[in-house]
Order: structure tokens, then C-alpha cells, then sequence
């Protein structure tokens, strides 16, 4: 009985450790999009509104987070995430759950995008040419893939 009680206790505790360690995930993937809104707002629009001077180390370090979270973001909503609500505004849609491979798509597009960025930013003018086509992947993900908590 003792051993059975034991069982089932560890058991409990695993199965705490496997919610928080979705929720994790969640968190995680909340953190990446406050980076990103981070870096679009305020680093390459703002340099693209002249409100702050071109700075390229800035611009690469920002396209570099960009990337990261177009490389982790595939992993981060795995099926056993569903459902679950990251602090603040925005959480993922169930549209990530439904349609896995337009979520994996607009990751995809995004990443072409950066990437594209990264080989064309040199100066001011490029910066200017490519922020809109990264914001508009944003906002094509954001659009299908993110609800307004509450």
C-alpha cells in the first residue's frame, strides 16, 4: 500500500512537472514575440523613422533575434500547449493546433523574409526598403495565429 501511495504521488508530481514544463514552452514563445515587437519598434522602425541614426549593429543583432525566433517558434506549440495562456495580452490561437502547416508556412515566410533582410540591410535606405516586409509577415502571422486574451 505504502509503495502504491508512492507511485501514485510520483506519478502527480511528473505529471505537474510535464504541465509547467508546457507552459514553459508557452512563456517562452510569448518572450520571442516581445523581443521581436522589441526590435521592430524600437530599433528598425525607429531607425527607419529617422528617430533614431542607422546603426547596422544594431539592425544585424535584431535580424539575428529575428531568426531565432523563426528557428524555435516551430517547436514551441507543440499539441499538449493547446489551450494553455502565456502572461499578458496576446496568447496563440487555436489556429496553430488546426492548421499546423500554414502556422509552419508563415514561420517559413517570416524566416525568407529576415533572411532576405539580412543580405540587403547595408545602409539607411535599405533598412527603409525592407521593414515593411518584415512587418507585414508579422502582422500576416499575427493576424491567424495570435487572439487578444480577455
Amino acid at each position: 500500500m505504502k509503495r502504491r501511495l508512492m507511485l501514485i504521488g510520483a506519478a502527480l508530481l511528473l505529471g505537474n512537472g510535464v504541465v509547467i514544463a508546457q507552459q514553459d514552452l508557452v512563456n517562452e514563445g510569448q518572450m520571442l514575440m516581445k523581443a521581436n515587437g522589441r526590435n521592430m519598434g524600437t530599433v528598425l522602425s525607429a531607425m527607419a523613422k529617422g528617430e533614431k541614426p542607422f546603426d547596422q549593429a544594431a539592425v544585424d543583432a535584431a535580424l539575428a533575434q529575428f531568426a531565432d525566433t523563426a528557428k524555435k517558434l516551430p517547436t514551441l506549440y507543440p499539441d499538449s500547449t493547446k489551450g494553455l495562456k502565456p502572461p499578458g495580452d496576446y496568447s496563440p490561437s487555436p489556429k496553430i493546433y488546426e492548421d499546423r502547416a500554414g502556422f509552419n508556412a508563415a514561420i517559413a515566410s517570416f524566416a525568407k523574409a529576415v533572411a532576405t533582410a539580412k543580405g540587403n540591410i547595408k545602409d539607411l535606405d535599405t533598412l527603409k526598403a525592407s521593414v515593411p516586409g518584415i512587418g507585414k509577415e508579422c502582422s500576416n502571422c499575427h493576424e491567424t495565429f495570435r487572439v487578444k486574451n480577455g
